[in-house]
């Protein structure tokens, strides 16, 4: 597998060359370099920067008043946030400084970026969930995205030991004002940098699967339609503005002014459903960095 990785990769031979360099079929070089990436042995990069520079990425970029927008290729029938968050694991590797206190949300979206992201050891790196764990059955848990990303960079991983949501504001503040929790949200609001995705408020949506809402009380704000979108449990409208929601007083994660002071926020997002919620986003002003599809770029850029 490893001399026809090298031969098809660094000699660049046919797969024709390498199978009858090596005396096996064709079909089973085809297997051995499909093997060899699966594994690891072989990996393949796209200069980030490079797809930053397309004509869709800057114009997204330039629309929306972002650093930098990256576009990867709309591909029917993959799931966006697989692909979306594997090209947010390359823009965040690229990106990435020693010392660096990097803030991480949850979602489908940032799970599969976890997951996509390769092996690597920067020194003094620190991991933090910025939100609250969840109850939830849901696999894209706050501790699991975190911990994910910070096993495969070799960083500091520090979990938020406390729920996602508090049945009051008094127990809330409570609960933070330990010196412990205290210690933790000083070092949630020292970020350097942050990665967080955009939810709609669908029936299938994150939030929705997350449990954090009472399932009549979202119906209820689907039904009012102001909230367009839900960034880290925090309802936004169409501007972006915050919008009044009855878990409120008892989130734990970071606040929506917190995100906007870290100085790279990285979102993660694409997809039909999510236009709105996207849009919303933006114009809110909460990411310097975006990673989409180039599908979902278009209707933005579109969008009134």
């Amino acid at each position: 597998m490893t001399w026809a990785a090298w031969l098809y990769y660094v000699d660049e031979l046919t797969q024709a060359a390498v199978a009858a360099r090596l005396g096996v079929s064709r079909a089973s070089i085809a297997n051995y370099l499909q093997e060899a990436r699966r594994s690891g042995r072989v990996t393949i990069r796209v200069d980030s920067a490079a797809v930053a520079r397309t004509a869709l990425s800057k114009a997204l970029a330039k629309r929306f008043a972002l650093v930098a927008a990256t576009v990867v290729p709309a591909l029917p029938n993959h799931p966006a946030e697989q692909r979306i968050g594997a090209a947010g694991a390359r823009v965040l590797a690229d990106v990435l400084e020693p010392g660096d206190i990097i803030g991480v949300a949850w979602g489908r979206t940032i799970l599969a970026a976890a997951r996509a992201t390769e092996a690597s050891r920067i020194p003094d790196l620190t991991i933090v969930q910025v939100s609250g764990s969840s109850a939830s059955s849901a696999d894209f848990s706050p501790e699991l995205c975190t911990t994910l990303l910070a096993n495969q960079l070799g960083a500091r991983c520090v979990n938020l030991h406390a729920p996602a949501v508090l049945s009051s504001r008094d127990l809330r503040d409570r609960l933070l004002a330990e010196p412990s929790l205290e210690r933790q949200f000083a070092l949630i609001r020292s970020a350097t940098k942050v990665v967080f995705g955009v939810g709609e408020l669908g029936r299938k949506s994150t939030f929705a699967e997350s449990d954090m809402l009472d399932p009549v009380a979202l119906r209820q704000i689907q039904s009012e339609g102001r909230a367009k979108a839900v960034i880290i449990g925090r309802l936004i409208d169409a501007a972006g503005a915050p919008v009044p929601c009855p878990i409120d007083d008892g989130i734990v994660g970071i606040s929506l002014a917190d995100l906007k002071s870290v100085p790279f926020r990285l979102c993660l997002a694409g997809g039909p459903a999510k236009r709105d919620a996207i849009l919303a986003a933006l114009n809110g002003g909460y990411a310097t960095h975006l990673v989409t599809d180039s599908d979902t770029a278009a209707a933005l850029l579109e969008a009134n």
